[in-house]
């Protein structure tokens, strides 16, 4: 951690930048287990030279992440936009036709659905079904159907994967690019070939398998830096 601060300082000093934590736009997040959310330390920590408090919920790049990592605010704020879109949809959709709400439907309601889905694989299915009923009102608005309604058919004639299945081809698709070299380089670099053991040793030149790299857990007590708890005031 401490060598890629100093690279990032260095980069700043040679761009004549300056490095000046602003309070107001900083947040610091804690990650551990729901069941050791307790032990998460609640003081201040100073970081440079201002004072932050950890935060529950954090946003990068439009994605929220919970100190859980549990996803939970990021579904929610997902519904909740799609579902604000669709209703919006739904008082203009007797003046356009329908391959035109179609088209508004993939753009404004689809696009929120799939961006940063790779992030939600491996959530348990009580949170994907809840981005689920997103895609079915979507298949009912286009097909004009009633709350209720079947949409195993509708989702089948526009050749819509269930999200689950969405998050798997996308992460089938970043593989694939990382394979072929059409991936960021910080993406490419961690890909590895299996070993030549057992029945891998059969596999052609050409075969595509990769090895999933491992990652460690780290805790508090692991942290090459440090943060400096201030008393509560």
């Amino acid at each position: 951690m401490s060598e890629c601060l100093a690279d990032v300082a260095a980069w700043m000093r040679s761009n004549r930048l300056q490095v000046q934590p602003n309070t107001a736009k900083t947040e610091v997040i804690l990650c551990s287990s729901t069941r050791r959310q307790r032990q998460i330390p609640q003081s201040r920590l100073v970081v440079g030279s201002d004072a932050v408090v950890p935060v529950g919920v954090v946003r990068d790049l439009g994605i929220y992440l919970d100190s859980d990592l549990m996803m939970r605010t990021r579904v929610a704020k997902t519904v909740s936009s799609c579902f604000a879109v669709m209703r919006q949809l739904r008082s203009i959709r007797r003046s356009v036709s329908d391959p035109v709400l179609q088209s508004l439907v993939v753009a404004l309601v689809l696009t929120k659905l799939d961006y940063g889905s790779t992030t939600l694989a491996g959530l348990p299915a009580v949170q994907l079904d809840k981005l689920q009923l997103v895609l079915n009102a979507a298949a009912r608005l286009i097909y004009r159907r009633r709350k209720f309604d079947h949409v195993s058919s509708l989702l089948k004639e526009l050749h819509w994967l269930r999200v689950p299945k969405r998050i798997t081809f996308r992460l089938a698709v970043l593989a694939y690019r990382c394979q072929h070299n059409m991936a960021p380089r910080y993406l490419t670099d961690r890909r590895h070939r299996p070993a030549p053991t057992g029945e891998q040793r059969w596999l052609p030149a050409t075969s595509t398998l990769v090895v999933i790299g491992q990652c460690r857990v780290l805790s508090l007590s692991d942290c090459k830096y440090s943060l400096s708890p201030l008393s509560q005031t």
